[in-house]
């Protein structure tokens, strides 16, 4: 990590038939950091995650990476643009009609950053990074578990090697013992490749795995962010409801919490 500031955002604000959902959100994330996005279902995180991207249009601010405005149209439509950044999907979002190696290097045979001869073998490292064999490539989605199905998305948000990887609840629907394993892949993998991570998640246990730092996103602001070790400790209330509620669904499992970060 260095002090460059990779992602910017700046008061930003977006609304949908006159609801405000985002109100004047504003952070920096440097690069190399890994940032985490908690907060409740209509907190305005996910919507926050594809103002970065560039999915939507602001009604007001701007996002900024490497100093450079990304929500204009001619931006984030760029392949310049596109070409940083690494997106996996909460529900994987693989084609059912291509096969593994056909959906991690899909993007770059369509812009033909290589051929398809290339593609299958740049697609064998990828499946290598994230622990999976070459048998696996030429099978279908459906042929996949859960788990399998994420790390094959994995593989293909970094296929191009992005500056920065968007995480949208990489956790979702797998169980704890998969939820473990998938953050700490994601951890090896983002710290290996020195990349810039910004996730959504409701896993405090994953966060704490995956992250640097972390933002408590309420009512369309930013009401706590920093260090995410420091998260029992942050005196916010939004962030003290999300403790209780980790806390005693690890009760349920007859684990200890601990907010220690684990690594990365």
């Amino acid at each position: 990590m260095n002090d460059k500031v990779k992602i910017d955002v700046r008061n930003l604000h977006k609304s949908f038939d006159g609801t405000q959902i985002l109100k004047g959100v504003a952070l920096e994330i440097r690069d190399g950091e890994a940032w985490v996005l908690l907060g409740s279902s209509g907190s305005g995180k996910s919507v926050l995650l594809k103002c970065i991207l560039g999915l939507l249009d602001v009604d007001a601010g701007d996002v900024l990476v490497d100093g450079a405005v990304a929500n204009s149209h001619e931006t984030n439509k760029s392949s310049c643009f596109l070409n940083k950044i690494g997106m996996l999907f909460q529900r994987s979002a693989l084609f059912d009609s291509m096969t593994v190696w056909e959906n991690i290097v899909f993007r770059l045979m369509q812009t033909k950053v290589c051929t398809p001869a290339e593609g299958r073998q740049l697609a064998l490292q990828k499946l290598s990074l994230v622990n999976m064999g070459p048998g696996v490539a030429d099978l279908m989605p459906a042929d996949l578990s859960g788990g399998m199905q994420k790390r094959v998305a994995l593989a293909r948000a970094i296929a191009g090697n992005p500056q920065i990887l968007l995480l949208d609840e990489p956790t979702a629907g797998l169980d704890p013992i998969l939820s473990k394993g998938i953050s700490h892949l994601i951890a090896d993998i983002t710290e290996e490749l020195n990349t810039t991570v910004i996730s959504i998640t409701n896993d405090i246990d994953s966060a704490l795995v995956i992250s640097d730092y972390a933002a408590m996103v309420h009512n369309g602001q930013i009401s706590w962010s920093g260090p995410t070790q420091e998260i029992e400790t942050s005196g916010d209330p939004q962030v003290q409801k999300y403790i209780r509620g980790w806390v005693a669904e690890r009760a349920k499992r007859g684990e200890q919490p601990n907010t220690k970060k684990e690594r990365r």
